[in-house]
């Protein structure tokens, strides 16, 4: 009987799990293992060079980011850095400032501080030699200060680098060496809006001007701040003014044109003036903005309030004549005209020859206290503290103990009040306009910041303006009688209170107009700081010689840009035909 062998000839057992197979099959089962262990091997190896290559270019590529762009940035300062906001990590950020027709007129480019961390600085001796190389301006003695100071792990060194510097300062290969994200104010029309936009400081901080009452605004909104200059006005303005400076050797001018409607300011200019792009010395005088802050006697440009408020209060009336034959004596003054008519002079002619005589006498007839109370209502007693250029000056007004019959008088024909021109051609607006008084401001905008307030009956300013036109076509104004365009003003001349007592020769001289005469658009200020006589003045320095003739040009000029048509009536064009004539 066959029996079942359970061991082979070579004494090897088999277990349940393994099932008897012949040698050749035993030895592809085993090849087959082979296989798969070799393939399993290979992958694991292709997946560790991936793996190794993924690690490498994400090294590569953060050492070529720290090399080409700005490096490691600062997220936490020590706590005895707090010198300024640019000192926190992220950049101050401010908007554009826009004149009324959208240029751009100031605005912000990007850009990087260079900082060094005094703990991580081995040889200073070295760097600060580097350092001194690429920045001479800095000086070594400087850098060393700023390189070993091992109490904080941030010292800045320099402010707004260049592309070529920032490039230069890497190649210098100094780990220690860090930059800051940061923006730098630029001005790209430098003088042209100096005074009105004023300047930043080096962590961008407003220092004066716009820049500076307006800052909250301009670093909490990013939509730009629109202005209501127009830049191609201020520009041909400002080219006026500096060429009258020069000719008239005059310590400076300035000029403002408003739109009459609405107070809104066209242009605003003050020479000399300063580029706010760079650094400049505290005291300039550029750094002083005469149309806002200078505060001066105006001279007879006061007979225009003084004669609205004659007709207004119904005490005077156009057809009405003073007695100017002689000087006239009001409480231990005495009132005389210079180069006087000695005649009865008609209301208009007390304007057309700036007679003080004839002033005097209107405002007697009125009253001190209706004096003093139109004026207030003119503004001329408080600062324009609402005005948005931060610098304004205070006016010197009277109290009311100290207005009596001689400060009645001198107040009448320009002296005794000091108010800023900003504050004259505001008041005078209203006085042509209708009658309304609109709040000065330089900014673009639908809703007015004040309410508009009448201040004169419109019929009264009607009268105003043809009295106004017959010192332009008759009187000390006729170099401003710009042909089709109606010009209406008043000249005036103040002698400067110098030391306590008025000095002869040193002049304010003031030319207040506007156009066109029967629907006036705007109103122009110029005013000339101490003009000095020539030959082609015949050595004469009143505001017909010098204030007046400037005044006619830039209205010449900027009345076309203002897109105000000419129109040229019959008897305009007669008179300027017959005085082409004589000459």
């Amino acid at each position: 009987m066959l029996g079942v062998s359970l061991s082979n000839k070579n004494n090897n057992f088999y277990f349940p799990e393994r099932s008897p197979v012949s040698s050749g099959a035993e030895i592809l089962f085993e090849e087959n293992q082979d296989t798969g262990a070799i393939r399993v091997c290979r992958q694991r190896m292709i997946f560790a060079v991936l793996a190794f290559l993924l690690v490498y270019f994400i090294i590569a590529g953060r050492v070529v980011g720290l090399c080409l762009t700005n490096g490691i940035q600062i997220h936490r300062l020590d706590e005895d850095i707090t010198e300024s906001e640019i000192y926190n990590g992220t950049p101050i950020t401010r908007a554009d400032i826009i004149d009324r027709n959208g240029a751009i007129v100031a605005t912000s480019l990007p850009t990087v501080n260079l900082y060094a961390n005094p703990k991580n600085v081995r040889n200073p001796e070295r760097i600060a030699q580097k350092l001194s190389n690429l920045f001479p301006e800095i000086g070594y003695e400087d850098l060393m200060a700023k390189l070993t100071r091992k109490k904080t792990s941030f010292s800045m060194i320099k402010y707004n680098l260049s592309p070529a510097q920032q490039a230069a300062v890497n190649n210098l290969g100094i780990p220690a060496l860090e930059f800051q994200k940061s923006e730098k104010r630029v001005y790209p029309h430098k003088n042209l809006f100096s005074h009105i936009l004023g300047y930043t400081n080096i962590d961008n901080l407003g220092l004066s001007g716009l820049e500076k009452s307006l800052h909250k605004r301009l670093t909490e909104s990013s939509k730009p701040l629109q202005i209501s200059i127009d830049m191609g006005v201020q520009d041909t303005i400002r080219e006026e003014l500096l060429a009258a400076v020069k000719e008239f050797q005059a310590a400076g001018a300035t000029a403002i044109l408003t739109d009459v409607s609405n107070g809104e300011i066209i242009s605003m200019v003050s020479v000399p003036d300063f580029d706010p792009n760079l650094s400049i010395p505290v005291g300039d005088r550029s750094l002083f903005n005469f149309a806002t802050q200078g505060v001066y006697e105006a001279g007879s440009v006061f007979k225009t309030f003084n004669t609205a408020l004659g007709l207004e209060s119904g005490k005077v009336k156009v057809t009405d004549k003073f007695d100017a034959t002689k000087p006239i004596k009001i409480q231990g003054i005495t009132v005389s005209d210079y180069r006087g008519e000695n005649r009865w002079l008609t209301l208009g002619e007390v304007l057309i020859y700036s007679s003080n005589i004839g002033s005097a006498q209107i405002i007697s007839r009125v009253g001190k206290e209706a004096q003093r109370q139109f004026l207030i209502n003119l503004g001329f007693d408080s600062p324009l503290s609402d005005f948005e250029v931060f610098e304004k000056g205070t006016p010197l007004f009277p109290s009311q103990r100290k207005w009596r019959d001689d400060t009645m008088a001198t107040v009448s024909y320009g002296y005794g009040v000091s108010v800023t021109p900003l504050h004259l051609i505001s008041a005078f607006s209203a006085l042509i306009n209708g009658g309304i008084y609109h709040y000065p401001t330089i900014l673009k905008s639908d809703t007015p910041t004040h309410p508009a307030r009448r201040i004169i009956s419109e019929r009264t300013s009607e009268k105003m303006r043809s009295l106004l036109r017959d010192v332009v076509v008759y009187g000390s104004a006729k170099q401003a009688n710009v042909p089709g365009y109606q010009v209406i003003g008043k000249t005036g001349t103040a002698n400067k209170l110098i030391g306590g007592r008025y000095i002869d020769g040193r002049v304010m001289t003031s030319f207040a107009a506007a156009f066109p005469k029967e629907k006036p658009q705007y109103a122009l200020l110029v005013i000339m700081d101490e003009p000095k006589g020539s030959k082609k003045t015949w050595g004469f320095v009143t505001s017909g010689w010098n204030a007046v003739p400037v005044g006619g040009r830039i209205i010449a000029q900027i009345a076309p840009q203002l897109d105000i048509q000419a129109d040229f009536d019959l008897n305009e064009q007669r008179r300027h035909v017959k005085a082409a004539f004589i000459r």
